[in-house]
């Protein structure tokens, strides 16, 4: 499989992130500084397969509004009483964005001599979408038993169009909640920084005040053990799961793809390790 130059790039500039970070601890002994360093440097890694999968999202939705452009054209061709394998042949050469590779090699597998019925069931699985699938799959039942094609070619290119319709409007719906979604995760945010800088430290001394004192002993029950840093690594755990999982919810809601919501956990994710870890350098949390 041939490697990506993104790809690379991103693993190059990830692990000098990360080794950077690992010079830090050893030789500087700054664990917050590691942190935000390690931090960089994963989602450095990560970022390309982020966008890679941006990019496949984006060609899958460009696919299902390009079949309606496609479906339309055809069943104009169809109406105007040219045979639809004649009509596909004669659409290879327009274009139809992220679909033109797939009508083409439907338009080749039709001029080679294949029977439309293997053609179009090959043109639907290879553009892996699954309203066109469903759409193709009507057209090949029309086809095969004599229907009236046109009709049928009508009423999907209607069907499609009422799909991407409804997409659209499920979007612009949906748009002020994502944006609502953001807000919240961020205050989410701000608040564990502010309990990690703020209150841990603040109990912390105080624990140390009532030892030091041997004051409220029945209180002073188990806080010589008191370690901030252990509760500001359990913040950031809780932060990227809470970032991933509310990403993946966005998505799933905004476009109907669970895949879709891969970009916004990563956006919140990165928000998460860079504000969480680069508030206690900021700070100067010990």
């Amino acid at each position: 499989m041939k490697i990506k130059r993104g790809v690379i790039i991103g693993v190059i500039f990830g692990l000098i992130a990360i080794v950077t970070a690992l010079v830090f601890l050893f030789y500087f002994d700054s664990k917050n500084t590691f942190y935000f360093l390690l931090g960089v440097g994963v989602l450095i890694l990560i970022l390309p397969f982020v966008l890679s999968s941006m990019g496949q999202t984006k060609d899958e939705r460009e696919k299902d509004e390009e079949f309606f452009e496609f479906s339309r054209t055809l069943v104009e061709s169809v109406g105007s009483g040219t045979p639809i394998s004649r009509s596909i042949v004669n659409m290879k050469t327009k274009n139809f964005g992220s679909l033109t590779p797939h009508i083409q090699k439907l338009a080749n597998q039709i001029e080679l001599g294949i029977p439309i019925q293997q053609a179009l069931e090959t043109f639907s699985y290879d553009t892996k979408s699954k309203s066109i699938v469903r759409a193709i799959t009507l057209i090949r039942e029309a086809d095969r038993t004599g229907g009236n094609i046109n009709v049928i070619l009508d009423s999907v290119a209607k069907s499609v169009s009422e799909i991407e319709k409804l997409k659209s409007e499920r979007r612009a719906a949906i748009s002020s909640i994502v944006t609502e979604g953001y807000i919240i995760f961020f205050i989410f945010i701000v608040i564990m920084v502010v309990v990690e800088v703020q209150i841990l430290p603040l109990t912390s001394s105080i624990a140390g005040i009532s030892s030091s004192s041997g004051g409220f002993e029945g209180l002073n029950m188990g806080q010589n053990n008191f370690n901030p840093s252990e509760f500001s690594i359990a913040f950031l755990l809780l932060l990227i799961v809470q970032g991933l999982f509310a990403g993946l919810i966005i998505g799933k809601l905004s476009e109907g793809r669970i895949k879709a919501g891969i970009k916004h956990s990563f956006i919140m994710i990165a928000m998460a390790v860079l504000i969480s870890t680069g508030s206690k350098i900021f700070f100067g949390v010990k």
